[in-house]
């Protein structure tokens, strides 16, 4: 019968190693390893000492099983993946027998020739046995695209439409700084939402949400990062619109600025909750049914979130609007509710190990976002003002745009995260910048993806413009000449988005920032700027050629 005294190995000029794999243990966490080495003397039963150096691989499951005949175990969840033997009289027969174990993997080396750390072993086992997936065609691309792309471009025209009635309304008449805030509320979808998305998918194509138990301890930190962050940014949304409003007339009115402020919360926070929800249901349903999350996930949150989120904004703007002068305490309720439960959503991501360091470094992009989109806000507020059909138009372009750069943010972060460590670029990629006309025209999966994205605009908007002709909304006839003003725009948009993703994704993970987290909501800030400028000019270049029909659709 074995015995287990631990002794150091002797040297031996007969030294054989034996690497075992348990083909049954359960799939290792390559973040929770700790390989212990063991050393330890076993006598067999005809009286040959053998030394056997044993590693545990610890953090493992305990249900983990390894079977052997020659008396290896596992013990609390640890798993016997190496053994190193030495032997001065075994025989090649006794080998042969040790082979007749069905529960284990055992392959044979010289003393002299080299091995793998453990863990690496392991890993390459792992690897090798693991099936190679091809690489996704343009056809699969854009058969998992195009429908959630319609579904959230239909969302976005939906979200136009309200705004092309809401810009009559009394309250946005008499606080003009409510446009201002459209965008940067509207933005949120990209500085939250679609980064949850993204994260939620990049952890469930790495197999991080395999695991149940995590898989809800993951959604349930996102999703109270996700209020944390959308209180603070409607609060910091509000104070912008404010600001901006009072540069070009000067006039600062204490009861408009509550109805911002409480107003910006109570969107933000039901927006958000209601979208991440949405997300979590979508990635799930996504990975049961093998569809990639990256292609649908972050185009179904704007789906309704640009429609949500402005039809929340508008109503709960004009009953603030209606009790002002009656109920003075109602907004200021509001502000002191949502300001209050803001630590008690601090807390729970804070003790998440999931979100803890999100908690404290996503704050950069998302306010910087916030900034970026709160100067769009004041440029539609200007553009609505002179040019009252960019209504309508404003929140498709702009959500078009920002869902598309979203899904190739996602997945050349997914891409990265698969096949990178953080910090180190592909072994063909000189640098960040990469030449323009490479980003969609070379051969790699990531110019095939951004030639079916940019070539998705075209076909896209055309649908939603007839659709707006249709129901005869917007304050512009849609002739030929605005017909092709807006295709121009659009594909400008795209191409310069799809162009500073391929840019700033590997920015960022060069300087090992996950841009799971900041990459998008910096791009959608961006296109929404851009979107909103870009479609101002052409509107101002239109009128100049002479479609001056601003009263279409009074």
């Amino acid at each position: 019968m074995p015995t287990g005294t631990e002794t150091q190995p002797a040297a031996s000029s007969q030294t054989l190693r034996q690497r075992r794999v348990n083909p049954q243990a359960t799939t290792l966490d390559k973040h929770s390893e700790e390989m212990v080495p063991r050393v330890t003397q076993e006598t067999m039963s005809d009286g040959i000492a053998v030394e056997k150096e044993e590693f545990l691989l610890h953090q493992v499951k305990s249900d983990a099983r390894t079977g052997g005949s020659n008396g290896s175990h596992s013990r609390n969840g640890d798993v016997l993946i190496g053994v190193n033997r030495t032997d001065n009289n075994i025989s090649s027969n006794r080998r042969d027998d040790d082979d007749d174990d069905g529960d284990e993997i055992i392959v044979e080396t010289s003393l002299s020739e080299p091995l793998l750390p453990p863990t690496e072993r392991l890993r390459e086992e792992i690897d090798e046995s693991e099936t190679v997936i091809p690489e996704e065609g343009s056809l699969l691309i854009a058969a998992q695209v195009f429908l959630p792309f319609l579904i959230a471009g239909f969302g976005t025209v939906g979200a136009g439409l309200v705004l092309d009635i809401v810009q009559h309304w009394p309250v946005y008449k008499e606080v003009t700084e409510v446009f201002i805030l459209v965008p940067a509320l509207l933005g949120l979808k990209g500085n939250l939402e679609m980064t949850l998305a993204s994260r939620l998918s990049t952890a469930a194509n790495v197999g991080n949400m395999d695991v149940k138990k995590e898989q809800w301890k993951m959604i349930e930190g996102n999703m109270a990062l996700t209020q944390c962050q959308a209180i603070v940014v409607g609060f910091l949304a509000s104070l912008a619109a404010v600001i901006f409003g009072w540069i070009p007339d000067g006039e600062f009115n204490i009861h408009h600025v509550l109805l911002l402020c409480a107003s910006s919360l109570v969107t933000a926070s039901l927006a958000s909750g209601i979208l991440g929800s949405i997300m979590v249901a979508v990635i799930l349903f996504s990975k049961k049914c093998n569809i990639n999350p990256d292609n649908v996930a972050t185009p179904i949150a704007a789906s309704l979130g640009d429609l949500i989120t402005l039809a929340l904004l508008s109503w709960i703007s004009k009953l603030l609007f209606q009790a002002i002068g009656k109920d003075h305490w109602l907004a200021p309720s509001i502000i002191v509710l949502f300001l209050l439960l803001t630590p008690i959503w601090a807390y729970l991501s804070h003790h998440n190990k999931y979100t803890h360091d999100v908690l404290y470094s996503g704050w950069t992009p998302v306010i910087t976002a916030m900034v970026i989109s709160s100067v769009g806000g004041l440029v539609l507020d200007i553009a609505i003002r002179q040019y009252a059909g960019v209504a309508v138009f404003s929140p498709v372009i702009n959500g078009v745009g920002g869902n598309l750069v979203a899904v190739q943010s996602s997945r050349l972060s997914t891409s990265l995260h698969k096949h990178l460590p953080m910090g180190s670029l592909p072994a063909d990629r000189k640098g960040t910048c990469k030449n323009p006309f490479r980003v969609f025209f070379a051969k790699d999966q990531h110019s095939r993806s951004a030639r079916v994205l940019f070539l998705m605009v075209i076909p896209g908007q055309m649908i939603f413009l007839y659709f707006i002709s249709y129901v005869k909304a917007g304050h512009t006839s849609i002739t030929l000449r605005v017909t092709a003003m807006y295709l121009i725009v659009a594909m400008l948009q795209v191409g310069f988005l799809l162009a500073i993703a391929d840019w700033l994704v590997h920015l960022l993970w060069l300087r090992k920032k996950d841009p799971d987290n900041f990459s998008i909501p910096y791009l959608t800030a961006i296109g929404d700027l851009l979107g909103t400028s870009l479609l101002a000019l052409g509107f101002y270049i239109t009128w100049l050629l002479g479609d001056r029909d601003s009263d279409v659709g009074d």
